[in-house]
């Protein structure tokens, strides 16, 4: 059983705050380590459930924020930017059985702590085909077409039930309350640790490929802030203006869609100025 765990920030035990996940920060450089601790307690949980391998998958901001030499020696972490899958990266070599959204939060323009897509800021809702969809759901759609189910999601507790839509069956584990975009009910280290091993263990059953879920067409939303950020988005090919702020695009897999949402992103990242975005 190879598990691959696609490990975010903003959901970790603690955080609450942009400086908290912000590299080079100090709030960044303390909240690491809980970070590290949430990741290595999935580990020991699917572990305890009967995995040979785990992948963690650093998958926020600059992918460089898990501390390497306090990771659970039995696991192996891809870090660093640049991949073809982002977040999800490694699930389709065909050798992953479940993965797990670690430190996962709520969508654009929705209830959560640091409540976002992709980008801080800019994007304020996406949509697949009709349905508004977070990071979770983006990647369990792309995951989908591999045959691979997602095992675990932790994050705030509005993480926890977005995911009942997208992973209705993977145990979930709240590590903090919302009160605000920036503020949280908290639970210490051991709790959240001891809590998100036990779910990892109980995951680990969900660990099975199924056949690949051909879930296409996908016609993606993309929602912005202010109009000049669809000028951005429309150099992508196939993408085009449905809205004063918006933009969509339709795809016949989910593995297109979520390069062409890469391509909208980084293009839109480049077209924002510092104060009046």
């Amino acid at each position: 059983m190879k598990i691959l765990i696609s490990a975010d920030m903003e959901g970790a035990t603690g955080v609450t705050w942009p400086a908290d996940v912000l590299p080079g920060t100090e709030q960044w450089q303390r909240c690491r380590r809980m970070f590290t601790s949430d990741v290595n307690a999935a580990i020991a949980g699917f572990f305890d459930g009967g995995a040979d391998e785990v992948l963690v998958n650093e998958a926020h901001w600059t992918m460089r924020n898990l501390l390497l030499e306090e990771l659970d020696e039995r696991a192996v972490m891809l870090t660093g930017r640049h991949k073809a899958l982002s977040m999800v990266e490694g699930v389709q070599h065909g050798d992953v059985d479940g993965v797990a959204f670690l430190g996962y939060h709520t969508g654009a323009g929705t209830e959560g702590v640091l409540a976002h897509t992709y980008l801080a800021n800019s994007i304020t809702g996406v949509w697949v085909n009709g349905e508004p969809a977070g990071e979770g759901r983006l990647n369990s759609l792309v995951v989908a077409e591999y045959g691979v189910p997602v095992v675990l999601v932790t994050g705030d507790d509005r993480t926890g039930l977005d995911a009942r839509s997208y992973a209705p069956r993977a145990p979930a584990v709240a590590v903090k309350d919302y009160v605000s975009r920036y503020a949280a009910v908290c639970r210490p280290p051991a709790r959240t640790a001891a809590e998100i091993r036990e779910a990892a263990r109980r995951g680990a059953e969900l660990a099975v490929r199924h056949e690949p879920v051909q879930a296409g067409p996908f016609t993606v939303e993309v929602e912005f802030d202010a109009s000049h950020l669809v000028c951005a988005a429309t150099v992508v090919p196939l993408v085009e203006q449905c809205g004063e702020r918006r933009v969509r695009y339709t795809t016949d897999t989910m593995y297109e869609g979520i390069r062409a949402f890469k391509a909208v992103t980084t293009l839109v990242s480049s077209h924002v100025e510092e104060h009046y975005g």
